[in-house]
């Protein structure tokens, strides 16, 4: 199935995420695949804004609505996890990748780390294969605790993240799994703060494609159930890229931070610890953070949609 983008929304694309000249017309390869990581991943905000400000309060999955809202809009917005990696899987098509989008369950956090069952489908990922079958997980909307880069599908192998951080991807069954042979466990996404930590299971997939009618229905649910967290959460998370240092570097980049909004306070982590920066006490103070902090301009109609609603600041 062709991509939805034509060749010049992809340039268009590349433009945004400020990829290197030299990398706009190569043909698929897995440090093509890495540098469109890092750009998009440091250039389009993990965010749910549009199920805040917005009088629907509901998110639309078209492909061409989110081009134009995430790209040529340019007002700095991204989205939440399958806006982002809906458009990002168009984009690796329309360059030449393998590539499809997978089903996740995400475990939801207390106090701040990852416990309890994983719930049915709530996340999304990228699964991209190459011409010698090696397999590659690409998570580019997931938040805080997602990967820099694309991963390659083999168990147990450790990566360096964030900081102190390191990732790595295992291959096991889940608790509520009644059918367990080999060749159902699941691909399970894991990290821990240090090497002197334990690790964290975060999320879980097993590697089958889903389709546009799919994420229809997993949209449904997260933006209209009781119990998804995302109706009642403002998120907005945008990592931080640079130049990186060193001869033979001149325009390759890396993520070295993040900065974040939860509700209504403002948080920034250089790669060290995470630390507060603002706090909004009313809409105005946020509207205005969103813009000083992500550049994330808001218009009028957008800031009205708000107006009632769970996240609202009174």
């Amino acid at each position: 199935m062709a991509s939805a983008y034509s060749l010049e929304q992809l340039q268009q694309f590349l433009t945004h995420i400020g990829l290197p000249e030299r990398l706009r017309h190569e043909p698929p390869s897995l440090s093509l695949l890495k540098a469109l990581h890092v750009h998009t991943l440091s250039t389009l905000p993990y965010e749910n804004l549009s199920l805040h400000y917005n009088a629907a309060h509901q998110i639309e999955l078209n492909p061409q609505y989110l081009f134009r809202k995430i790209v040529t809009d340019n007002r700095g917005r991204g989205g939440f996890c399958m806006e982002i990696a809906i458009l990002y899987n168009h984009i690796l098509r329309a360059i030449g990748f393998d590539a499809y989008t997978a089903g996740v369950r995400t475990r939801g956090r207390l106090e701040g780390v990852p416990r309890g069952d994983y719930p049915g489908w709530n996340h999304i990922v990228n699964i991209i294969t190459f011409p010698d079958g090696s397999k590659y997980h690409a998570d580019v909307a997931f938040g805080g605790d997602g990967a820099l880069f694309p991963m390659p599908l083999i168990d147990g192998l450790v990566h360096q993240n964030l900081g102190t951080q390191q990732i790595r991807l295992v291959r096991d069954w889940i608790p509520h799994q009644v059918h367990r042979a080999e060749d159902t466990k699941l691909w399970i996404y894991q990290y821990r703060n240090g090497v002197d930590k334990d690790w964290n299971s975060f999320y879980s997939f097993p590697g089958i494609e889903f389709y546009a009618l799919d994420w229809g229905v997993v949209n449904f649910w997260i933006g209209a159930h009781t119990d998804s967290h995302q109706r009642f959460n403002m998120l907005v998370i945008k990592f931080l890229r640079r130049l990186k240092e060193g001869e033979g570097n001149k325009d390759e980049y890396e993520i070295y931070g993040k900065r974040m909004l939860v509700n209504g306070v403002v948080k920034e982590n250089l790669g060290g610890r995470t630390q507060a920066v603002a706090e909004c006490k009313s809409e105005a103070e946020r509207v205005e953070a969103l813009e000083k902090y992500f550049s994330i301009v808001l218009e009028a109609d957008e800031k009205q949609g708000i107006r009632g609603y769970f996240s609202e600041l009174r």
